[in-house]
């Protein structure tokens, strides 16, 4: 380990190479490679159905539920790492341990069959919990890392490197699925490619325990250590449970806070199921116009984020946060009822490009929206905390409530359907909140 004073060049880079580590994951294994994956095991066993934990669940209502399960325990131990973090001297080896608990826990998949589908469910799970459980400590190494005014450009130097190394290693696993004989891997075209897409799995955890030792390299320790105590270990709660004080206090804060919760919720579902609802509900013509097609919409919903980022903060700029905000809304609701009756690949195409217009905007305005209504304070490590374990929360419900209506109706469309209605909640939630005009 090198020692790098706050502020230095090479210790900010370090810092955000880290996003190009673990990045690979959210695409690669969460968005792309995992949900095609995943049908194609259902498609082979010649039914949508599973006998587990006592009952019968489609596949995708059983994914829904366990990546439920993933958030509600990341959103619970979130609290309880975020006050360790602020005290332990062994920052970095809570990172380390959830970051390759994430990253074995990829290689692992290697591995994922439904005739072993417990043991496969856990290093499914295990992967979720890693990958979320890293970025607690990974983000809390910012004020010690940079000064104020250096955090907005390394965070976003930190996107962009993650983008940029995820696409990368998504293209290359896009190459393998598509032309496995080019690397070696043999057998009939479609056991090559499922043993392509296993390949990937093993690349992903790779990846990221050998790009993320350039981070552990310069990254320090972490702050002097103290004594670890349970007033510490339950300090992260007790701020959320102040910040939830405060709320009473700041009406604006809080009914935003309202708006965000319901519409965040069905965002962060459409993204997570985006794939699993193509795999099922588009009229393929081949196995391999499946693949292809699927992986390539989620690189245009990437490359679309991108304009639709800017986009939406030029039209803050403009309209205000708030109307903007609604206006987003309104494309999603509309995007819901239009996922409803989509059948063909082209169809789903353009669909996927309007969701990338509107999904990297909606967050990112989101989050700068809640930043501008925070109240004078010099904590807003707390009230951060409490906006990322709302999300997640959110994300639990938004998930549970999908594959619920999935399992009950057999199809996903039912359950898109209804996310428009917290979309439209959001809307009237966010009608009540007061026009920011500090842009």
């Amino acid at each position: 380990m090198v020692k790098l004073e706050k502020g230095n060049s090479k210790l900010l880079y370090a810092w955000a190479f880290y996003d190009w580590a673990n990045s690979v994951y959210s695409l690669v294994i969460a968005s792309a490679i995992f949900p095609i994956f995943y049908g194609a095991l259902f498609k082979i066993k010649g039914s949508l159905y599973i006998d587990i934990f006592g009952t019968t669940l489609k596949s995708t209502a059983l994914i829904s539920f366990v990546t439920a399960a993933a958030f509600l325990l990341v959103a619970l131990i979130s609290p309880l790492l975020s006050g360790i973090a602020d005290f332990a001297g062994n920052k970095k080896n809570f990172m380390k341990f959830f970051c390759y608990l994430g990253a074995f826990s990829c290689i692992a998949l290697y591995w994922f069959s439904l005739e072993n589908i417990y043991w496969s469910l856990t290093a499914y799970f295990l992967g979720l919990v890693g990958f979320w459980g890293s970025l607690v400590f990974y983000n809390s190494y910012l004020p010690d890392i940079a000064f104020p005014e250096q955090q907005d450009n390394i965070s976003a130097k930190g996107y962009s490197l993650g983008y940029i190394g995820s696409v990368l290693l998504l293209i290359v696993n896009l190459a393998m699925v598509m032309k496995p004989e080019l690397f070696g891997i043999s057998g009939t075209s479609g056991e090559a490619k499922m043993k392509a897409m296993r390949y990937s799995f093993i690349t992903v955890g790779l990846w990221w325990i050998l790009f993320s030792q350039y981070t552990y390299y310069y990254l320090p320790k972490g702050n002097k250590g103290q004594k670890i105590t349970k007033s510490v270990i339950f300090n992260g709660f007790r701020e959320l449970q102040k910040v939830w004080s405060l709320l009473g206090e700041n009406l604006q804060l809080k009914r935003f806070l309202s708006s965000f919760f319901v519409y965040g919720m069905a965002v962060q579902t459409v993204m997570i199921v985006a794939v699993y609802f193509g795999e099922q509900e588009i009229k393929w013509t081949s196995d391999s116009e499946k693949t292809t097609g699927l992986i390539i919409s989620i690189l245009v919903i990437q490359l679309v984020a991108i304009l639709g980022a800017i986009m939406t903060s030029k039209a803050s700029a403009k309209f205000g946060n708030i109307g903007t905000l609604i206006f987003l809304n309104c494309v999603w609701a509309v995007l819901c009822i239009v996922a409803f009756f989509v059948t063909t690949p082209i169809e789903f195409y353009l669909t996927a490009g309007f969701v990338g217009l509107v999904m990297g905007g909606i967050q990112a305005l989101s989050r700068s929206t809640y930043s501008k209504l925070l109240p004078e304070t010099d904590d807003t490590a707390s009230f951060f905390s409490f906006y990322d374990v709302t999300e997640k929360i959110g994300i639990v419900i938004g998930m549970c409530l999908y594959g619920i209506i999935d399992q009950v109706t057999g199809s996903p469309r039912y359950s898109i359907i209804f996310l428009c209605l917290f979309f439209v909640t959001g809307i009237i939630f966010l009608s009540r909140v007061r026009k920011i005009t500090k842009q």
